[in-house]
């Protein structure tokens, strides 16, 4: 089986517990995903590709990578900066809000790790995995660059894969954005969008029209997330509905699509079919939504996913 690589930030989470308290532990879309991944298939190498600092807080993190199952032989520290940090808080229809911290994290500086000794640990037919928030992080002026690393792994066998995730507060402005997701879609073999993220920028509104867009990027496999509605697939030229049941049971939205990314991931690298992959990753989904923060508590998520998971 190939290996998986996230790339992108991780950050400090702060989550209030009460008027003069927070909770803490560590969160970020792409460690999110590779979190839920690894734990419905253990067996599946993953390893976080991201920058840190050299203070206690990043230590601490890199062991919750390790915890986490996850192969750390690319987090790489940097020795004046440190790691980002977010505060969030939910209202009572589990909606979030957040406060960042993030303007000179270490993580800014990570395309300039990415050396040919770095980019030799890829192999034919292993995943990159990076979001819109991955792109958004790495500092303009490294972008460039980027985009050359990311065309050297595709052309070495590399799997490209591609979560738009727009954050519009992060980029300066939508001609940005929309430059660096133009590059991003031109260069994935799979996409795994939202029906938001595209209509915010690109003013598309439904997934069909996303479908078409990706299409027009001759993206072979694309997956369209739309909330509590139908998911839309493509595969070899197949398009695909696949029902899912909404969860009424919503405590916190974060997350939720970090985690069906995960665990799509994980189920098509087990060689599952799509319209199963995406099952799991709905279940995924609604489970998370049920529990506060990014990380829903391990012994809630497995036992919610191990009926459809013993099945296979």
């Amino acid at each position: 089986m190939n290996k998986i690589f996230f790339l992108g930030e991780c950050m400090i989470e702060l989550r209030r517990t009460d008027k003069t308290n927070m909770r803490q532990s560590f969160a970020g879309d792409v460690f999110n995903s590779a979190v839920y991944l690894k734990r419905c298939f253990n067996k599946v190498s993953c390893a976080m590709v991201t920058a840190l600092g050299e203070d206690k807080l990043s230590t601490e993190m890199v062991e919750a990578f390790e915890q986490a199952g996850l192969d750390t032989g690319l987090v790489f520290r940097h020795p004046h900066k440190n790691a980002g940090l977010y505060a969030i808080e939910t209202d009572d229809k589990g909606e979030r809000s957040f406060t960042y911290w993030r303007s000179d994290s270490a993580a800014r500086t990570l395309a300039r790790f990415l050396d040919k000794k770095v980019l030799s640990a890829f192999k034919a037919g292993d995943l990159l995995f990076f979001s819109g928030i991955s792109l958004a992080v790495i500092a303009p002026q490294d972008r460039e660059v980027f985009w050359q690393k990311l065309s050297a792994l595709k052309d070495a066998g590399a799997v490209l894969v591609f979560d738009p995730n727009y954050r519009a507060r992060m980029w300066q402005s939508t001609d940005e954005a929309k430059y660096a997701f133009d590059k991003a879609f031109s260069m994935a073999q799979i996409a795994l969008p939202g029906v938001e993220d595209l209509s915010a920028l690109y003013g598309i509104n439904d997934a069909r029209g996303v479908i078409e867009y990706c299409q027009s990027h001759d993206i072979k496999e694309v997956v369209v997330k739309d909330g509590p509605n139908s998911v839309l697939s493509l595969s070899q030229g197949h398009i695909e509905h696949h029902t899912i049941v909404p969860n009424q049971n919503v405590v916190d939205t974060t997350s939720a699509g970090d985690a069906f990314n995960g665990v799509y991931l994980g189920a098509r690298m087990n060689d599952l079919d799509i319209d199963k992959s995406i099952a799991l990753a709905a279940k995924a989904a609604s489970i998370v939504i049920q529990h506060s923060g990014a990380i829903a508590p391990k012994e809630a998520f497995t036992d919610g996913m191990s009926p459809l998971l013993s099945s296979e």
